[in-house]
């Protein structure tokens, strides 16, 4: 198992392969322990804090689920590539209308009607802990990247 030791090395490793895969399967953790997961697209791409970004609706279910038990998991696969990524990390909710219009597309409204005039939009933060990837690059061994620091253990 590979682990990467440079910060930028693995932030810009893991936008090489999730740059061209927009739809991951975001999954949460229910009450009861039951996993639950979303096709969710991502906004914007990784920065350099380790952090993805992807709109939603305040009152759905799955913020519910993340306010109780933060632990996500974001999966990226493109199988004409033989590329499978899955991030782990902690989720939260944030309703900052700047970091909204900086992250806006216009596909968003697909699912937005009303824009960034949407009344319960907001976006889920997620802080990423560790990436495991497949890819016919590096065998179909799987590599780990891991974003843990003392600030987030």
């Amino acid at each position: 198992m590979a682990t990467f030791t440079d910060r930028d090395q693995q932030i810009q490793k893991l936008h090489e392969l999730i740059k061209n895969i927009d739809y991951g399967m975001f999954t949460t953790v229910d009450d009861d322990g039951s996993l639950h997961s979303y096709p969710m697209s991502k906004s914007g791409e990784i920065n350099s804090e380790a952090t993805l970004w992807f709109f939603t609706y305040a009152g759905s279910h799955k913020v519910t689920e993340i306010e109780h038990y933060k632990q996500v998991n974001i999966s990226f696969s493109s199988p004409e590539q033989q590329r499978y990524v899955s991030i782990s990390g902690s989720a939260e909710l944030v309703k900052d209308r700047n970091k909204m219009r900086e992250l806006w597309k216009p596909e968003l409204q697909t699912w937005f009607p009303k824009g960034l005039d949407e009344p319960d939009i907001a976006l889920l933060q997620v802080n990423i802990s560790q990436v495991n990837y497949w890819d016919s690059a590096s065998s179909f061994k799987p590599q780990t990247i891991s974003f843990l620091t003392p600030s987030r253990i």
